[in-house]
This record gives structure tokens, sequence and C-alpha cells, in this order.
């Protein structure tokens, strides 16, 4: 039986981890950013029904988001946009996205809980990946709960931006989610030995290993800059 103690209370690694992990409290922060290498995940749910539902593939995204994508380009051509307005249009989109990508991963999936649904929640947002950052089936959203987020993306854009604008810079944003969930899948379990993915799998898996409280950009290091979350040097530590 393969275990992990903090304080008063056992994870056991054997058994489905999603309502064991809130008894944590406070030492939830510690144990989640303890990494367990291995390509095969833990069980999350009982249910079977669930825990399929917390399993997707890579390439189920662009295969389920794609389509999507150029339906709203689409629209935006059926409304007379001009096409290279529609190409500034979805270049913006995915600039949106990068900084929308940033900010979820800072500020929501590096918040810090210590209450049993806290930690709970927490863990299936974002804990199970850092505790097991090699599960190939939990790196990207599963398209249930991304079409939620989406749908709420789409009626805020609705509501702050002219008709005419709006399938084009959304369909933009939902592309660059679509190159940001293959580029995570990539820099975990691709291979790249030189150039900017080689870069960018090197950062990424020095927010995993080293420094979780920097790197938050996983596409670009841009927003790391600008918001001064860039990781100190090998060798120095995080202040």
């Amino acid at each position: 039986m393969v275990r992990t103690v903090r304080k008063d209370f056992t994870v056991d690694l054997n058994k489905p981890l999603v309502f064991q992990v809130g008894h944590l409290g406070e030492a939830y922060e510690e144990w989640v950013h303890r990494p367990i290498i291995s390509k095969e995940g833990p069980r999350l749910f009982e249910n079977n029904v669930l825990e399929f539902l917390t399993r997707t593939s890579w390439w189920v995204i662009p295969i389920v988001w794609l389509p999507v994508v150029c339906w709203f380009v689409s629209t935006a051509v059926k409304m007379g946009v001009p096409s290279p307005q529609i190409a500034t249009l979805m270049v913006g989109g995915i600039f949106i996205w990068t900084l929308l990508e940033y900010s979820l991963h800072r500020f929501l999936f590096h918040i810090k809980t210590t209450g049993y649904w806290g930690n709970t929640i927490h863990y299936l947002l974002h804990g199970c990946h850092h505790k097991h950052p090699m599960d190939g089936l939990r790196l990207v959203f599963p398209p249930a709960g991304a079409a939620i987020i989406a749908a709420l993306l789409w009626y805020v854009i609705k509501l702050l931006t002219p008709t005419p604008v709006a399938p084009a810079l959304f369909g933009g944003g939902l592309l660059g989610y679509v190159m940001y969930d293959c580029t995570h899948y990539y820099v975990h379990h691709g291979k790249p030995d030189k150039g900017v993915s080689s870069s960018l799998k090197k950062y990424h898996m020095n927010h995993h290993f080293r420094i979780q409280d920097k790197g938050f950009g996983i596409t670009s290091t841009f927003w790391d800059i600008v918001f001064g979350t860039l990781p100190p040097e090998s060798g120095k530590k995080s202040t």
C-alpha cells in the first residue's frame, strides 16, 4: 500500500484521491507540490462516469474545437467582415487568450487553499496536475468544462464588442486556447532538442519542479515579463 503522510492525515494513493485531499488542511500546499513522476495517473473518483470525465486525450481538443473556430470565422465572413479585419481580430483574440491563460494559471490555478472544499476543488482544477505532472490524460481541459467557460466568454465578448467584431475575435481566442492545450501537452510529453519548443519545455518544467510560484506562461513568457513573475536563474532562490 502506497501512502503519503502530512501531519495528522494520511493520503492513500491506492484509493480515489479527490475526497481525501481536503483533509490535508494547511498541509495541502506542501503535499500537492511534491510531484509523483509516473505516466500512470491516479484514480480520482470511485464513480466510473465521473472518473471518465476527468480523462481527456490531447487530440480531442483540436477535433472538438477547431470546427467551432471555423464556424465563428465563417460567421464573420457571412457578415461581410473583410478578410484583413478578420485576420487582425483573430490575432487580437489569440493575444487576449494569452493574458487569460496567464491570469487563470496565476490567480485561480495557484490560489492558496486550506479548507476541505477549497483543497478539493483546487485539486480537481490544477492540483492533480502538479501532483502527477506526467499523467497524459489530465493535461488538457475536458471539453464539457471548457464548453461552459467558452459560452460565458462568448456572451461577455458579445456584450462588450460590436456585432461584426465578436465572432472573429472569439474565434481567435478559441484558437489560442487550442494552441495552448496542445502546447501544454507537448511540453510535458514531447522531446524537443532545440528552438522555441525546447525553451518552452524547460521553462514549464522549471515551474513544475523548481519554482511553482513563478513562470505561469505556457505558450510564451510575455506576461511573466510584464508582471514580474519570471523565475530567477538557476541557482538563485525566489524572493
